[in-house]
């Protein structure tokens, strides 16, 4: 469902009514009561999947925004092909279920006292805990980039006001100027979003201001999907995208927001439009709950999402460690569904199953171009791998037919879970 009208203060309420009838002890009797953090496409498909197959269980969902706004297809908002309202949803479906809904920000964990704080309202506590938290920034990282930096050289990694920020600069920005994109290291937020980015800003370009410039400068010497872009790039916006990875010096250092320069090894690059993605890990509250290891993500096992640090917490989307499959909302949705599986076993004292699942992540090239890659992935002592010969990718050598019928595809991907997500 669209964003709505209905507001923060009257689901918060609705919130404390219900949590109020929780009993404070971790394990008194009656119904399971599970809290998931994070209203994304993980925390949100696992919320309402979990409502589904155990009725009467007391899920509520926490997470900061009553609005979710969603990243797929926002690099179409930052070129004019969209509107943000169009990425904007919010959470009646899931509150007409009977989900709890508390549109606050979760501050702290207890894993033993298995119970999170909000910063307003009371303490909710669980039998499990699922978190959903997306990705975090690691400012500093260039050398130079924290937040204030990201209002001169906005990020637009998290759909919002940054990708207002980033569609004002470019439209602002005068014909013949120069748009630099600085990609970060794996592993990091839908790994093939950044090459959609500059081949939609690209097109951009080409349409509207053709005697620009966009280069990519890359801390990555390959990324997915990169003979299909590479060949679409040189075939629709030949000279005017440049891709550098890190062997040819691609890897920014340091940047310099005052004057709008990235600076490599040996190269410095003034541009019109900064475009820094920095690294990233999980969100700050799976640090908090101390189901982070010290790469900054959360290991899980495959089977149930749970945490091997810590007991009944379940880790799912962005910030798990996932083995081969990608950081996408289609996986965050998969995902989210196996979890409420697996919690829902776990509560009714089964041993869960471990099950294959599945990951499709689309680009666009140009509004009418698209191109995917499909994984399928069964866990294997600790990791999901990929399913040898189950997978595969668009066809290098396509009509052009088929590339506007995987743009249209992608488009009733994004309908249909958003649909089936948010109602």
């Amino acid at each position: 469902m669209r964003a709505g009208t209905t507001t923060r203060r009257t689901f918060l309420k609705r919130s404390l009514a219900a949590t109020a009838l929780l009993p404070m002890p971790a394990l008194a009797q009656g119904p399971a009561r599970v809290v998931v953090v994070g209203g994304g496409f993980a925390g949100a498909t696992c919320a309402r999947e979990l409502k589904r197959r155990a009725p009467d269980a007391r899920v509520i969902l926490v997470e900061a925004n009553p609005t979710f706004t969603a990243c797929p297809f926002s690099n179409g908002v930052i070129t004019g092909l969209r509107e943000l309202r169009a990425q904007q949803f919010n959470y009646e479906a899931l509150d007409g279920m009977g989900i709890g809904l508390a549109f606050v920000p979760a501050t702290r964990i207890d894993p033993q006292a298995r119970t999170v704080t909000l910063s307003e309202g009371p303490v909710l506590p669980y039998d499990r805990l699922v978190l959903a938290p997306g990705v975090d920034f690691r400012w500093g990282s260039p050398a130079g980039y924290d937040e204030a930096a990201s209002q001169r050289m906005p990020h637009a990694w998290k759909a919002g006001e940054q990708t207002l920020l980033l569609r004002r600069q470019l439209e602002a920005m005068e014909d013949g100027g120069l748009v630099v994109i600085s990609a970060p290291p794996n592993p990091m937020r839908c790994p093939t979003g950044v090459y959609e980015r500059a081949s939609l800003i690209a097109y951009y370009l080409k349409t509207r201001k053709p005697r620009s410039k966009l280069i990519v400068l890359d801390a990555k010497d390959s990324f997915p999907l990169q003979r299909l872009f590479q060949a679409a790039w040189q075939q629709l916006y030949p000279g005017l995208l440049e891709w550098v990875p890190l062997s040819n010096d691609g890897k920014v250092v340091s940047v310099e927001p005052a004057t709008n320069t990235l600076v490599t090894d040996f190269t410095t690059h003034k541009a019109a439009v900064a475009n820094v993605i920095p690294p990233q890990k999980a969100g700050l509250i799976a640090e908090a709950a101390g189901v982070a290891d010290r790469t900054g993500w959360c290991p899980i096992d495959p089977a149930t999402f749970e945490s091997p640090l810590q007991q009944n917490i379940h880790v799912i989307g962005d910030a798990a460690i996932s083995g081969a499959m990608a950081k996408s909302a289609f996986a965050a949705n998969a995902q989210g569904k196996a979890c409420a599986v697996a919690v829902t076993a776990l509560l009714a004292g089964e041993t869960p199953s471990a099950g294959k699942l599945i990951n499709t992540c689309y680009s666009l090239v140009a509004p009418d171009y698209g191109i995917s890659v499909v994984g399928v992935y069964q866990p294997v002592n600790g990791q999901y791998v990929d399913v040898e010969g189950a997978g595969g990718t668009s066809p290098v050598e396509a009509p052009r037919e088929m590339r506007a019928a995987e743009a249209n595809d992608a488009a009733a991907w994004f309908r249909t879970i958003t649909v089936e997500v948010f109602g």
